[in-house]
């Protein structure tokens, strides 16, 4: 019995090693997406272009992770999740590596794609994996274990990244995680189980799963919405500093940490809410994320009125972000993963729509518009939330929030 009993404390401790591993690749995966975002200004000095073409390389990434991913999760519904796991953390290291060294901006972009593919891919099976190596009971705090590193990332790796940008250069720092990459990958490859892909889906039935799952569909409808929102405002918060507060490099990088702080308290908040109210703690999270928008335009012209912003924004993403990705869970339990592809695709590519659309704002508009066009998409994801029931009850005929998992 107390052989027994070691055996089992020993598996379970390799279990939540291999959920450490899982979440260190979500952070290499989301700081590499996401870094342009707090280095736009010295990338586009470097490479003689303007801000918003430097925000192309978040669109690049995130149109082929959002197009890519029902496709190529489809394509290797079959394969063993190590390693292709590792085969995704190699090609982000590569892509690091030939960004760190590239000598000239097409470059660039066309390794940001290849990246794009691999990033979408392991958003849309690394929380699945990290359910499946821990015991069952414990599955949905595996997940939430995960999913916080989406907070480390932007409290850690994007401020980290400006602050080496600002000793260094940004070459440096995308050398750097090329090396972060590597190691995650030994990480993966020595602690991860072999792990046989379980509830194959073709593509065909990938994209079949919003036609017949009506509660599916309305959650890719809000995620739209969210993201673009959220993403056409975040993406050029640096240069809407800049430009309305005079901010330098190094307030840019505390209110990115302010803002990551924000986003890990609203995470874990969110991880205890969502069991009470999944549809609540969505609405209200959203409701924060407005008028923090509306805060940094009317008030964030000064140091004190933006760091308020950013605190309020990041308390409410972290807590809008963990609810949509419960949405999910609670509209697709049986196929989670293919539905997980789904909100990849609509995820990422609104990322990169919202890069894009930024981008031309700001550039022909004026870089205050970016907050306003973020409010607008953000408004209408809360609409529609709020005015939109479930199109089709799950077969247990219960509802939402009664299929919330655990998330804390």
């Amino acid at each position: 019995m107390s052989a027994q009993v070691q055996e089992s404390s020993r598996s379970s401790l390799k279990g939540w090693l291999g959920v450490a591993a899982i979440t260190a690749s979500l952070f290499v995966f989301l700081t590499t997406e996401l870094m342009p975002v707090g280095l736009l200004t010295p990338l586009s000095e470097s490479l003689d272009i303007s801000v918003g073409v430097a925000g192309l390389m978040v669109t690049a990434q995130g149109v082929a992770a959002g197009l890519g991913v029902p496709f190529i999760v489809a394509w290797t519904r079959r394969v063993n999740r190590r390693p292709l796991l590792t085969t995704l953390l190699a090609v982000l290291a590569l892509g690091n590596l030939i960004t760190a060294i590239s000598p000239n901006y097409p470059l660039i972009l066309g390794t940001r794609l290849c990246m794009g593919f691999a990033s979408g891919v392991f958003w849309a099976i690394g929380v699945s994996m990290a359910m499946r190596i821990v015991p069952e009971r414990h599955a949905n705090r595996a997940a939430a274990v995960v999913m916080s590193g989406i907070s480390i990332a932007t409290v850690v790796g994007i401020p980290l990244g400006t602050i080496i940008e600002a000793q260094t250069d940004w070459r440096t720092t995308f050398g750097i995680w090329a090396g972060l990459s590597v190691l995650v990958f030994v990480a993966v490859a020595a602690l991860i189980p072999s792990m046989p892909s379980q509830n194959a889906v073709s593509v065909r039935e990938v994209f079949n799963l919003p036609v017949k799952n009506g509660q599916l569909r309305t959650v890719l409808f809000i995620v739209v919405f969210f993201v673009l929102g959220h993403f056409v405002a975040y993406t050029f918060v640096r240069p809407y500093l800049e430009d309305t507060a005079n901010a330098s490099s190094a307030f840019i990088t505390t209110v990115l940490i302010i803002f990551g702080i924000g986003g890990a308290v609203g995470n874990f908040i969110a991880g205890h809410t969502v069991n009470k109210s999944l549809r609540g703690t969505f609405v209200i999270g959203l409701v924060g994320l407005l008028v923090a928008l509306l805060l940094l335009r009317t008030v964030g012209n000064g140091e004190l009125g933006a760091v308020i912003a950013l605190v309020l924004w990041g308390l409410s993403f972290g807590a809008v972000q963990l609810s949509q990705i419960n949405m999910t869970l609670a509209a697709a339990p049986e196929t989670f993963e293919a539905a997980m592809s789904l909100n990849t695709m609509a995820y990422n590519t609104c990322i990169a729509l919202g890069a894009l659309f930024g981008g031309l704002f700001i550039d022909h508009v004026g870089v205050t518009s970016v907050i306003w066009f973020g409010v607008v998409l953000a408004a209408a994801s809360l609409l529609l939330r709020l005015g939109t029931g479930w199109g089709k009850k799950t077969p247990d005929s219960v509802s939402e929030d009664d299929l919330a998992p655990t998330a804390g």
